[in-house]
């Protein structure tokens, strides 16, 4: 009998040992969530004191020590207004000491990290004196799979994974304007791909500019409103699209009811403040590779390069009232590319950095934002395509990674929702030909020429 409950003994933990390699994530909800529990409950003072997280005791405690005839109080560490388990780790609620401050257990989430046997520790501000640790079991971005119920709301798209394993989400009403950088074989299509499959459901109008002959973008032109593959198209539409952006304002102004009987709360000042039957489609434009549009061989080339990047311009200053946002994708952004470059830049609120290949190219993306996601950037390993590191101009900055999508699935949830594709009439002369739908004879690889 001994030997039997040996031998299942046995079979337990090497069950246990293959789940928490195989299948990290059940491992973590059978098994990781109650030990690292126990583990942070039992540890957490003597932790917080070696992590230099505690405040020695108030003089009023020292005084009744002193008159009581105790022993010297010791020090308090923050303390713990919530600890609730995760699908991916632990979120520890704090509320702080006198005297301390955020930064504090910021600088020391490496140690909380290595003292608690976590995978990971980040900390936030919530309020003031109160601070939230968020604690992963696992590495997160190893095998993404995005949580069943996301938080959708319109224009705002879960696209990746963060390293805490909280979703993020590409919010366009928030930060209207996007940059990605990447080098090639980064992860930059697959990142596109779900932007795109993410929006395909909603309400709103694909513009796409893919100068590298509508390979990455055409495949997918069932769900578009409007492409275009050269230069030459390409100015063409962006300029139809700052003048449909003017005919936009020329709607809000009719519209913004600015009399002395109207709250001021019904003043319309972009289209998310007209009625529903009068507001315009709101419309993301996506352009796969910026230098294809900046660079010239030329004069004519050149006079249309410059054409091009004012009307870039114009639409990152204007656009957002207007309901039009910009993704712009690319290898490198820099200032070599000419002038209004760093101009347009600097309107480009939402930064995604992927795979580099040098600082430079990580600093076009953070320097001016947030500094420290530029060393994050450039430590991004060649065998981890679809890492990256997301920030914006409030200086926060996080490592995410997109699930992977195939071209070939991505082109199916884009023929099931081509039906929401709306005709703009500013942007019919740009809409894409395509045929009849036909069912795929092989998957499509990203550099398979597709015929649309």
């Amino acid at each position: 009998m001994t030997g039997l409950t040996v031998a299942l003994l046995v079979v337990v933990v090497a069950a246990v040992l293959v789940l928490r390699w195989r299948r990290p994530a059940w491992y973590w909800l059978a098994f990781g969530a109650a030990f690292a529990t126990v583990r942070v409950l039992v540890h957490y003072t003597s932790v917080m004191d070696a992590c230099r997280l505690t405040v020695p005791p108030s003089r009023w405690r020292l005084a009744l020590a002193r008159m009581t005839n105790r022993p010297v109080p010791e020090s308090r560490a923050p303390r713990i207004l919530r600890l609730r388990p995760t699908r991916t780790g632990l979120v520890l609620r704090l509320k702080l000491r006198p005297g301390q401050d955020a930064f504090d257990v910021s600088a020391a989430t490496d140690r909380l990290r290595h003292s608690f046997g976590m995978y990971g520790v980040t900390s936030r501000e919530l309020r003031s004196g109160v601070v939230e640790v968020r604690m992963t079991g696992y590495d997160v971005l190893k095998r993404v799979q995005m949580p069943a119920k996301a938080d959708p709301a319109p224009m705002r798209v879960p696209v990746a994974l963060r390293e805490d394993g909280a979703v993020h989400y590409r919010d366009y009403r928030a930060v209207p304007h996007g940059l990605t950088l990447g080098a090639t074989e980064s992860g930059k299509s697959v990142y596109q791909r779900n932007l795109v499959a993410g929006l395909a459901p909603m309400d709103v109008a694909l513009v796409g500019i893919d100068c590298k002959q509508g390979v990455e973008l055409f495949p997918l032109a069932r769900r578009f409103s409007a492409l275009a593959d050269n230069p030459d198209t390409a100015l063409d539409l962006l300029e139809a699209l700052v003048s449909h952006m003017a005919d936009v304002y020329q709607v809000i102004r009719a519209e913004q009811r600015i009399t002395v009987n109207v709250p001021d709360a019904e003043i319309a000042a972009d289209i998310w403040d007209l009625p529903d039957h009068l507001r315009p489609t709101p419309i993301v434009v996506l352009v796969d590779e910026v230098a294809e549009l900046a660079l010239f061989a030329s004069k004519d080339e050149e006079k249309r390069r410059d054409r091009i990047i004012t009307a870039l311009v114009r639409l990152a200053q204007l656009g957002r009232a207007a309901g039009i946002y910009l993704e712009i994708c690319g290898q490198r952004f820099g200032s070599e590319l000419g002038k209004g470059i760093t101009m347009l830049r600097a309107q480009l609120t939402g930064r995604t950095a992927h795979r580099v290949n040098d600082e430079s190219s990580a600093n076009m993306a953070f320097g001016d934002i947030a500094p420290d996601a530029v060393l994050a950037a450039i430590q991004i390993r060649t065998d981890t395509p679809g890492i990256a590191v997301t920030g914006d101009s409030s200086g926060g900055w996080a490592r995410i990674r997109a699930p992977h999508t195939s071209l070939r699935a991505a082109v199916n949830v884009c023929n099931r929702y081509a039906d929401r594709a709306p005709d703009l009439p500013a942007l019919a002369p740009f809409r894409p030909v395509v045929g009849a739908l036909t069912p795929a004879a092989e998957p499509l690889a990203k550099a398979a020429p597709v015929t649309v």
